[in-house]
């Protein structure tokens, strides 16, 4: 079950498709003196939950999965109309990906959080042996973005409800409607209650509330400079956070690649979800001897899209943009790039009523590295081309960046592709591919420099999800440790020579340091 709640600065949260500009509900604010209480019970909850197997959480997780499956529709039709994407594209990128998490996490949970032995490394630990355990976090913050409002948390929901923790939710205002049905996929599962929990209200708010109840961690999806506040305030009281930020990705074409995948693949990652993806094409480096053949069918690409009102027969293949402020940002990065020489080639074409968030999706030539375009996350259906004349140029451009989300190299040849992967800075490089692996449950996602720090997803989001706990015991049950009181020349000089034993000079001198240090070992520890 789940408790919905968030801050009086007003009493509802209204939410508005950004494609029409209809109000399509209002959700209640949670009360500011409910959260004690939310904290309270979600820790209760935990404390039962944690004494569940892998394998009875999993039937609570399928629960959930066969609930998505069933509602996969409604689901797709309450993000297209809080997000502003396509039908289509919900299904694809937000509700599949779900299903597929319940699947990956609820299977393979228990094998990456196994306790696992480890052996003694040296003869000094004789008889000593340790086990590695990974133990909930306990309550565990979650604050989600409104470009993917539905997949990016409950990916980390179901990451959390595996790993034994507790999950407080707070999904972004402009989404509310999407929050809510979170909550309804949660109580399919059956839940303890107060398990889950999901929080309205202010973004700032909700975090210090979450900071000052003592939230074990918090996973926070937005802004670079939001992130940075987070973590500022999280110093304060120590509290651990995994920060997935921003991305302006680069894609590298070099002169072998298949143009006609790299110039669909290109158009599918620059201009889906209206540009608000993180880990979408930003910028396209081409090589020079295939430059203008790229851009001619990409032109032509782009020229072929519709963007307009999303309705269910897939009649357009770009929405709206989410919100007033974002398309806003993006006109303006595109008047001063135009402004400063750079060249508007091809625009998608609009179809019905265009009073929503729209902007269309935007090819652009003529650019350079001094432009904001090229060098501040657009987030927005605005892919800029350059050319470059040699590997080494098309890496140092890609990796001038603050941000290294991830990044695709397109070529036939995928041992050169591979290769290049090795120079090329980001969380995630695909070879002839871009985007989808956010969608892979088994895959890390995340990235160096400002686009944060922590992964999610995979076995490396499970153990993000976690803490390590060491239980080492001594199975001979010396009377004492060599380095024990008392403390006398023999034991001294035992561990002097145990440093030959871990260094020696050669052969002989292992045999003869270990000839010294275990008479004193058995001697002092077992006698």
């Amino acid at each position: 079950m789940s408790n919905v709640a968030v801050f009086p600065q007003n009493a509802e949260t209204h939410a508005l498709n950004p494609a029409t500009g209809e109000t399509l509900d209002s959700v209640a604010n949670t009360p500011e003196k409910d959260i004690p209480g939310i904290f309270q019970q979600a820790r209760q909850a935990q404390s039962i939950w944690a004494a569940k197997s892998f394998s009875e959480r999993r039937k609570h997780i399928f629960k959930m999965r066969d609930y998505i499956r069933d509602n996969a529709d409604e689901l797709a039709r309450i993000v297209s109309d809080g997000n502003g994407k396509t039908r289509l594209d919900a299904l694809a990128t937000e509700v599949l990906p779900c299903l597929l998490a319940c699947n990956w996490y609820g299977n393979n949970a228990a094998k990456v959080l196994k306790p696992e032995s480890r052996e003694p490394t040296s003869l000094l630990w004789l008889g000593k042996r340790s086990e590695v355990r990974y133990e909930p976090l306990g309550v565990v913050g979650i604050i989600s973005p409104w470009n993917y409002p539905l997949s990016i948390p409950f990916g980390e929901i179901v990451m959390g409800l595996m790993a034994g923790n507790a999950i407080i939710l707070k999904v972004a205002a402009v989404t509310p409607l999407v929050g809510k049905a979170i909550e309804g996929i949660v109580a399919a599962g059956g839940l303890p209650e107060g398990l889950f929990s999901h929080i309205i209200g202010s973004g700032g708010q909700v975090s210090t509330a979450m900071f000052k109840h003592g939230i074990d961690k918090l996973f926070f999806t937005g802004s670079v400079p939001a992130g940075k506040t987070l973590m500022a305030q999280a110093a304060e009281t120590l509290t651990p956070v995994s920060l997935e930020l921003g991305g302006k990705d680069p894609m590298i074409v070099l002169d072998d690649a298949d143009l006609e995948r790299a110039a669909n693949g290109a158009a599918w990652a620059g201009y889906q979800n209206a540009g608000q993806s993180c880990g979408g094409v930003e910028r396209i480096y081409v090589h020079e001897s295939v430059y203008t053949r790229f851009v001619d069918l990409l032109a032509e690409k782009t020229r072929a899209l519709r963007h307009g009102v999303p309705g269910d027969h897939c009649g357009v293949d770009l929405g709206s943009m989410t919100t007033p402020k974002q398309r806003e940002t993006v006109a303006k990065q595109l008047a001063e790039a135009i402004a400063d020489g750079a060249r508007i080639v091809a625009q998608s074409e609009p179809v019905g009523g265009q009073d929503g968030q729209f902007h269309p999706a935007t090819l652009v030539t003529d650019v350079h590295h001094d432009m904001t375009l090229m060098r501040e996350e657009t987030f927005g259906p605005i892919i800029p081309v350059m050319s470059f004349k040699t590997e080494d140029e098309a890496v140092a451009l890609a990796n001038d960046c603050t941000m290294a989300l991830t990044a695709s190299i397109w070529t036939r040849d995928t041992g050169r592709g591979k290769v290049l992967a090795n120079r090329v800075k980001g969380g995630v490089v695909a070879i002839n591919d871009h985007l989808y692996t956010h969608g892979m449950s088994d895959l890390p996602w995340g990235g160096p420099g400002e686009s944060g720090i922590g992964r999610t997803h995979g076995p490396e989001g499970l153990m993000e999800m976690s803490k390590a706990k060491v239980v080492n015991w001594d199975w001979l049950r010396a009377k004492r440790n060599l380095w024990w009181y008392p403390q006398d020349r023999q034991s001294y000089d035992a561990l002097r020579n145990a440093m030959h034993m871990e260094a020696p000079t050669s052969p002989v001198d292992f045999i003869r340091a270990a000839g010294k240090v275990v008479p004193t070992m058995i001697r002092k520890m077992y006698f």
